[in-house]
């Protein structure tokens, strides 16, 4: 039995009397509509979504040949309504970019940095607080992701940036965040970096912040400890940050703007801390030591290192003005530049500020500033979703997206290079980003690239596949696996400096990304036996739970791992009757939500009993249904409720809706809402269904 949703009116009458071939339960509601009752033991907790723009509720229907072609014919008519979207709104050029939502510290810090540089335009402040105000919770917090109820450290920013940007302490959406706050610990209770802003204000003491000696720019790549062994995101962020640290500088605020109303003097916030390790504890020794050199450097020492640094931060900066694509990089350099007495007119700082405001968006919410942008990425998969739903690859959109993608593939060397002797080929996320070219991002524009190359010169297609592929090939790690920016960035013992409180200091080889470079191997045509694919099966074999998923670090979380590994076993050819391969197409089964669709809390980062558990959002029902797929699932029900769930939900444009945040930047720490996701991934899914079942 399937579900079908469309047009056509099946009253419950008829369907009781119709013959059932299968003989799951089934319960009637209230209003008469059958759904199927989930026996798992995810059913405990269940998850209902609003409707779409199809029918209001899921139809039961026998599942007879008349109603698989009326599945089809909903799904042919969800693709090009889908396609025809995506092709109205690709840019001349021939890319395509949305929107990369975060939390309301981006915009916040935002304000803080136009404060402290006494830049900040009136219009635009008025239109970022208006944005903030949009974004408060009932509670008064600010939260990391659509449905968090609060998160600390961004309700502690939020509210002082909107104190600098003048609202009244005494109103009550201020009195609400200031609870809130207060509730769970004030300010002692926050974030390293919050702190870090706070003190920029004489608001923290700088004494109290965990130490980064700007020194450590001076240790040589060969050192067992340098630069280099944190991630490109903490490298980009640490080394600008520490010449700010060593500085110390504060501004001098009215008392009005100051918030001392958000210490807690009592402190209850350290009896609720975790009994610390003796690896913590022996780093906060060492803290300790450290800041009494802090109290007098050497000053030889120190000026050398800070002029280091500087040289460092200003080789870093794109043409473009960014640091690393990202926006701590590159606010803090922007700080760096400006204690060290560098003018607004100076070349990198002028260009900095040019790069931040292109990271800003503004609409009826108001002005917000992104943390990142995501056109390559962005074309890459929506590229793969035109593909998959017919759509060859000679049509123009595509020729013009395939020649955009390797116009951007990075040929000039990195940070990545310090590890790494291969020459350069691989792609960056953000339409310009030469120092840091991830993984990631360029294993699937090589897939997209193979499948495209028919329509674009064959000598152009094949040297960029061939550069690509050899340079994602070479930033294989010793353990099989691949990371995202860096080979190697494993010394897991840096999480646990009092510097590292959000743990995202290192780059480690992760499933997903490994995954994502089989399945470009096995689309361009490598074989199982090839000596990287099989040490990488080995690294996803090595990280599967027990329970038969895999976590998933870019993407929220274990559907989006698990999806990730399904795709590439079947792309390199994997035995898809294994027990392993086995057991991860019955843990999405049984997690398929009742109304057909899947969906999985940010939460489970943090309590993996919540794996796969959530309410059912577009992208994650996509990446649910294509990994059965890939698993040869495709005409079993759980594939046919979650292509109904889609079709359902899908909007009269072509879109489909999705509050949820189901993209991770750092797991229990940075959520992110890709609005490409809900759209390009839904048409993927509904494109590889209707290739194998185009008739139902």
């Amino acid at each position: 039995m399937i579900f079908v949703s469309g047009k056509r009116e099946l009253s419950a009458d008829r369907l009781e009397s119709e013959e059932m071939e299968d003989t799951a339960p089934f319960s009637v509601r209230e209003d008469g509509v059958f759904q199927k009752e989930l026996t798992t033991p995810h059913a405990r907790r269940t998850w209902r979504h609003p409707t779409g723009a199809g029918e209001a509720h899921l139809r039961a229907v026998p599942s007879s040949r008349e109603a698989r072609e009326h599945l089809t014919e909903l799904v042919r008519s969800a693709i090009e309504r889908s396609v025809q979207y995506f092709l109205k709104i690709q840019d001349q050029e021939g890319y395509w970019w949305a929107e990369l939502e975060s939390n309301t510290t981006i915009t916040s810090e935002y304000i803080m940095l136009y404060t402290i540089l006494g830049c900040l335009d009136p219009n635009r402040k008025a239109a970022m607080v208006r944005y903030l105000l949009s974004q408060q919770r009932f509670n008064g917090a600010w939260g990391l992701y659509y449905d968090d109820e609060g998160d600390l450290s961004t309700t502690v920013e939020t509210y002082f940036a909107l104190k600098l940007a003048g609202e009244d302490p005494g109103s009550e959406h201020m009195a609400r965040a200031r609870a809130f706050v207060l509730e769970k610990g004030g300010i002692e209770a926050s974030r390293v970096f919050t702190k870090i802003w706070l003190a920029l204000f004489g608001q923290y003491a700088w004494k109290k912040i965990p130490t980064m000696p700007v020194e450590i720019v001076l240790l040589p790549e060969d050192f067992v400890f340098n630069i280099y062994e944190f991630s490109s995101w903490a490298r980009g962020t640490i080394v600008p940050l520490s010449i700010v640290m060593a500085l110390r500088p504060k501004m001098r605020l009215p008392k009005h703007l100051r918030i001392p109303e958000l210490f807690v003097s009592h402190e209850p916030h350290l009896r609720r801390r975790k009994p610390l390790s003796p690896t913590h504890r022996l780093f906060r020794l060492i803290d300790r030591v450290v800041k009494q050199y802090e109290r007098r450097p050497v000053a030889w020492l120190r000026a050398r290192a800070i002029e280091a640094a500087r040289d460092w931060v200003l080789d870093h900066q794109e043409d473009s003005g960014d640091w690393a694509g990202i926006q701590p990089p590159m606010v803090y350099s922007i700080l760096a530049l400006h204690y060290l007495g560098h003018s607004l007119e100076h070349q990198a700082l002028a260009k900095g500020l040019r790069a931040l405001e292109e990271f800003c968006l503004e609409d009826e919410q108001g002005l917000r500033m992104q943390s990142c942008i995501s056109p390559v990425w962005d074309t890459a998969l929506t590229a793969l979703a035109l593909l998959d739903c017919g759509v060859k690859p000679e049509h123009p959109a595509l020729r013009k997206a395939g020649e955009w993608l390797i116009e951007k593939q990075v040929l000039t060397g990195g940070d990545w290079q310090v590890k790494n002797c291969c020459p350069p080929g691989g792609w960056a996320f953000e339409f310009v980003n030469n120092k840091y070219p991830d993984v990631d991002d360029s294993a699937v524009v090589l897939v997209a690239l193979e499948r495209l190359k028919s329509a674009i010169p064959c000598d152009l297609a094949e040297k960029s596949l061939s550069r690509g592929l050899e340079w994602c090939l070479s930033m294989q790690c010793q353990n099989g696996g691949w990371a995202a920016f860096d080979k190697e960035n494993t010394m897991m013992v840096l999480n646990r400096i009092p510097f590292a409180d959000n743990e995202a200091m290192l780059d480690y080889p992760t499933a997903d990304v490994s995954a994502r470079v089989i399945e470009a191997m096995g689309t361009m045509g490598y074989p199982i036996t090839h000596p990287a694919a099989r040490r990488g099966i080995e690294f996803l074999r090595g990280l599967q739970e027990a329970d038969g998923s895999w976590w998933g670090r870019w993407g929220v979380n274990y559907i989006y791992g698990t999806w990730s590994v399904l795709r590439a076993l079947k792309a390199i050819g994997e035995d898809l009757s294994a027990p392993y391969v086995k057991a991860a197409i019955q843990w999405l089964k049984a997690h398929q939500n009742e109304d057909g669709g899947w969906g999985e809390t940010c939460d489970s980062y943090r309590d993996p009993a919540l794996c796969g558990q959530g309410p059912s959002t577009a992208s994650q029902t996509a990446w649910a249904v294509m990994g059965l797929m890939a698993g040869g699932e495709s005409e079993s029900e759980a594939v046919g409720l979650g292509v109904q769930y889609l079709v359902r939900m899908q909007q009269s444009d072509g879109t489909w809706d999705e509050p949820y945040f189901t993209g991770t930047g750092f797991p229990n720490h940075f959520y992110i809402r890709y609005h490409n996701y809900r759209n390009c991934f839904p048409l993927m899914a509904l494109g590889q269904y209707l290739h194998r079942n185009p008739s139902g």
